[in-house]
């Protein structure tokens, strides 16, 4: 169908409207035009993103390293109280030594008692003839060493 026999179908349907309406009612084909959108908010939003992350990592990095700082801080602490305890282990260990509390013993003035007398704590009976302690029977606590010879 060619243009003018569609106007005519279309003049025909349409004659009860006016005639300058007809004609501004009329279609027409306009060519498209081209809107092209700003690049402008997609930069942003792209560079915020970037800058988001490098400022995240950055934080990051930074508690990070905070907290490397921290453990080897207390790795070190953790050393010097292991060296400090195991140093008052071995100062124990010398004061709980018998021959350390016999040292001490000796140095306050008692004697080992000659004659040992026990208590029964269930039947209050005493067991052994209890005789009372002098320095006479206490043996030497150093024992003299005869040195050896390589003759």
């Amino acid at each position: 169908m060619s243009n003018a026999a569609a106007s005519k179908i279309v003049s025909r349907r349409l004659a009860w409207l006016e005639p300058s309406a007809l004609q501004r009612a009329r279609l027409s084909v306009v060519p498209r035009r081209r809107v092209q959108a700003s690049r402008f908010p997609f930069v942003t939003l792209v560079s915020l993103m970037l800058l988001g992350g490098v400022v995240g990592l950055l934080c990051f990095n930074t508690s990070m390293q905070q907290a490397a700082f921290t453990e080897s801080r207390l790795e070190n602490q953790a050393t010097t109280l292991a060296a400090q305890q195991e140093s008052l282990e071995m100062d124990l260990e010398k004061l709980r030594d018998p021959q350390h509390v016999a040292e001490a013993a000796e140095k306050q003035g008692m004697v080992i008692p000659g004659n040992v007398a026990m208590l029964q704590l269930g039947t209050g009976k005493v067991s052994g003839e209890p005789a009372p302690a002098n320095g006479d029977v206490t043996p030497p606590l150093w024992v003299p060493v005869r040195k050896p010879s390589f003759r």
